[in-house]
């Protein structure tokens, strides 16, 4: 809008046409003038009634063009009425719930200021009711105090005025006789509010001496007079009267150390320590201190000593008698014995379902390994499966006293044999009943009847000789007599009646134990008695620890195990012998105790003696001396139960001019350590499925250990009873030409997988052996496919060269593995 001279102008609505001017602030006191022009507002006044709900309800026809707006019908004139009626029934009813929501906010506001006031109020009556209650509590220790004054205060015959002036200080009342000299008597104290002498010279303070003490020097804190109230109110209360004092009988070996004993005496650390420096003995906590100083020490702090052996540390280990009520039926605990390669791990496949005989060397089982398995009767049967050879008796033995049930297993085409009447020997020591096993009865050379009649030699009458021990004909190729076989152990385990308290605490034995790389020390442990669970805490033989995890046979992880199931548990702080008894107890430090005990006593039991660094050497050292010759070694094994058959085979061999001493024996890869106790004994080192590591291979090669590696547990005993015989044939010995270590694997077609090696010692030539060890641990032994140098194939590749190299009939290569090669060559055996 603008004006005549074409200036802008604001339009102001409310008139028609009228010009004017406004005045127009801005900031900073500037002012402007403004033409405007002002407009009138267009008023549209209704026709009476037209609309309204007066006029819609006075009779007025809706159908009247001259009483409603210009163009509106009557259908749109209806719904405008209808519209404006549920407009105005909305605000009643919004206006309605309005008001109840608002009466709803105050009330609720009321009622919160109600309950505020009402905890003010209690809040504010408890602290009134605890200060009247420690004001009486002052008034009343103030009387007590004073009464005590008054009765202590002397009161000499000889001297009538002080006789009246402590008759006036008992009364309250002021003495009229006149009083002692400053030399006679202490300066004269201020008076309290009483008018009364507050008794200074008694050496007590009372409460209004201290709240008076203040005004002249120290005031009291707060804090100082709320403890000075609260240990009025507990001693009112009777809280602080002292406790008695508990005498405790302490059990003391003949060792403790000084955080030990306050534990068992429930006294303070410190306490003890203090105690000991005043004796004279500058000790911590975590030193120990023998039993003559504890006694003295024990009866300074008023308790009674108990003198305990050693040994007295096992007593936490106690045997249980269950009650029948406890007792519960378990599972049987069958035993796999019989001849080498008689088929008893066959057996049990048949019997799992699974293949585990294509991992042992030679197909020979060399470690003890623990089955559970259903039956199609829903019977659940423990099955240990025991190697066959002959070193491994003690293994077998073992076996034979932790079961129930004993298969003996016997080829029909080779009947009874050296190890089968072991077998039988261990199973009636143990008492243990027998089943007999008669396999291989689908072979064409197969006579049962000639095994049933070997039998009877040994005291072993089946029932179809009219005997009492059950025989089973069974083929672990064909399955033949299976289930014969399982019903048999399922009616023998029925006339057994085996019974377990699941609901104490766990025991059982070690059936192997083993250094895992990764998971640490592994125990296969068959559970006997009790309930072992994770988080338990145990001993077993020199070792301790606590359940991290159990892993049952099929390699699932578990929580708990019950009796007579097999499971491996992880959580060991070293690896224990195999056949070592597991026990749980309540603490870690009866645990750590025990495991102590057992392992300083059979430290004492160990000796080391010396003699020559070879086999050959040593032979050579008896010759000469013609004098009995021990004979030194060290083993090192991959698993414990090999390592103790080697020990025990070891024992048996010699005479009455040489033996041979095992120095050391142990689980894992040969490390220094071993070479420097070898060298210093002068003994060779054994490995048995396990090698030794760079440090160690070097260090021997530089003190000239001699260490010899062995897969096949009888390949080692013949060797060693060979060179100690003296029949030194011809042998077969490897030569170590070269290692290499595999970078990367590729896959070939037509090849398969194609390890990409570096030839890190010696040589790498096509027409060796090479072995495949991982971790230190042979895992395979055989021969190359191929070695090639870049595209073509070669006979040999020297150290630090690459090359890419295939297994014969063997895939499993991963990076990092190390590949050994040697070249085998006969060498005629000297004794000089």
């Amino acid at each position: 809008m603008s004006d005549n001279d074409g200036k802008k102008t604001l339009g102001v609505r409310g008139g028609g046409g009228r010009p004017g001017q406004v005045k127009q602030s801005f900031s900073h006191g500037r002012t402007k003038n403004v033409v405007v022009e002002t407009k009138r507002k267009r008023v549209v006044v209704p026709k009476p009634g037209a609309g309204t709900a007066a006029g819609r309800t006075s009779g007025v026809p809706k159908g009247d063009p001259s009483k409603r707006p210009a163009g509106i019908s009557d259908a749109e004139m209806d719904r405008r009425l209808k519209a404006l009626k549920a407009a105005k029934a909305r605000e009643v009813e919004d206006a309605a719930k309005r008001e109840a929501e608002e009466k709803a906010r105050e009330e609720e506001r009321r009622r919160r200021r109600e309950e505020a006031e009402a905890k003010e109020r209690a809040e504010r009556e408890r602290e009134e009711a605890l200060k009247a209650k420690a004001e009486e509590d002052a008034r009343k220790l103030r009387e007590v105090e004073e009464a005590k004054v008054r009765a202590k205060a002397p009161a000499p015959a000889a001297d009538p005025a002080a006789a009246q002036a402590a008759e006036a200080r008992g009364t309250g009342k002021t003495s009229s006789a006149p009083r002692k000299t400053d030399r006679e008597q202490p300066k004269q104290q201020p008076r309290g509010k009483g008018g009364h002498n507050d008794g200074r010279r008694s050496g007590k303070l009372t409460l209004n001496q201290a709240l008076r003490g203040g005004e002249g020097g120290r005031h009291r804190s707060m804090a100082a007079m709320k403890r000075k109230q609260d240990r009025m109110r507990a001693k009112a209360m009777g809280n602080g009267e002292p406790r008695e004092k508990v005498v405790r009988d302490v059990k003391v070996p003949e060792t403790i150390v000084v955080s030990e004993l306050a534990n068992r005496m429930a006294e303070r650390v410190a306490d003890v320590v203090k105690s000991l420096m005043n004796m004279g003995m500058m000790v911590t906590q975590n030193q120990a201190i023998d039993a003559d100083t504890a006694e003295l020490i024990i009866e300074e702090f008023g308790h009674k000593i108990v003198r305990v052996s050693d040994a007295d540390v096992e007593d936490v280990i106690h045997s249980v008698d269950d009650a029948e009520e406890d007792l519960e039926p378990r599972a049987p605990v069958i035993t796999i014995m019989g001849h080498v390669d008689h088929g008893k791990t066959s057996l049990l496949d048949a019997i799992r379902h699974a293949k585990v005989t294509a991992g042992e060397a030679g197909g020979i089982t060399q470690h003890i390994g623990a089955y559970q398995v259903t039956t199609d009767d829903g019977a659940l049967l423990s099955f240990l499966d025991t190697p066959g050879h002959a070193a491994f008796t003690s293994m077998r033995a073992r076996g034979a006293q932790v079961t129930d049930i004993v298969v003996l297993v016997v080829a029909a085409d080779d009947a009874v044999m050296p190890q089968t009447i072991e077998a039988i020997n261990h199973a009636k020591a143990a008492e243990v009943p027998m089943i007999v096993a008669i396999n291989k009865c689908d072979l064409p050379a197969a006579n049962p009847d000639k095994v049933r009649t070997d039998l009877l030699q040994h005291e072993v009458v089946v029932e179809k000789m009219s005997g009492d021990v059950q025989d089973v004909e069974v083929s672990a190729q064909t399955g033949q007599g299976l289930d014969d076989l399982l019903e048999a152990i399922a009616l023998q385990s029925e006339v057994l009646e085996l019974k377990a308290n699941p609901k104490r605490a766990a025991s059982g034995a070690v059936i192997e134990a083993q250094l895992d790389v990764g998971r640490g020390p592994v125990a296969t442990v068959l559970v006997q008695n009790g309930t072992l669970k994770r988080g338990d805490i145990f001993v077993v033989g020199e070792q301790w620890g606590k359940v991290r995890a159990l892993v049952n046979d099929k390699g699932d992880r578990v929580e708990e195990a019950g009796p007579s199931q097999p499971v491996e548990v992880l959580g060991l702080n070293g690896t224990p012998e195999a056949g070592d008894v597991l026990n749980v107890v309540d603490t870690e430090a009866q645990a750590r105790e025990i495991a102590e005990y057992r392992e300083d006593a059979a430290k004492e039991k160990r000796a080391a003696a010396g003699a020559a660094t070879t086999l050959e050497q040593m032979m050579a050292k008896a010759k000469a001396d013609e004098t009995v010759a021990e004979l030194p070694i060290l083993v090192k094994a991959d698993v414990q139960g090999s390592a103790e058959a080697i020990v025990q085979a070891m024992e048996k061999i010699g005479n009455d001019e040489v033996r041979v001493r095992v120095l050391h024996y142990g689980v894992g890869a040969i490390t220094e350590t071993d070479i420097g106790l070898a060298e210093a004994s002068g003994a060779p080192v054994i490995g048995f499925n396990v090698r030794a590591n760079t440090s160690a291979r070097n260090t021997a090669n530089q003190k000239g250990v001699e260490i010899r590696y062995y897969s096949v547990i009888y390949d080692l005993v013949d060797d060693v009873k060979a060179a100690a015989s003296g029949l030194l044939s011809a042998e077969v010995r490897e030569n170590f030409i070269g290692y290499a270590q595999i970078k990367d694997v590729f896959k070939v077609s037509n090849v398969g997988k194609v390890a990409g090696c570096l030839v890190t010692e010696g040589v790498a030539r096509r027409s060796a052996g090479v072995r495949l060890l991982r971790d230190n641990v042979v895992i395979h032994e055989g021969t190359l496919k191929t070695l090639k140098r870049f595209k073509d194939e070669v006979a040999e590749v020297q150290s630090g060269q690459e090359c890419g190299m295939a297994f014969e009939n063997y895939d499993d290569i991963r990076a990092n593995d190390v590949i050994e090669i040697f070249e085998r060559e006969e060498v005629e055996r000297t004794l000089d």
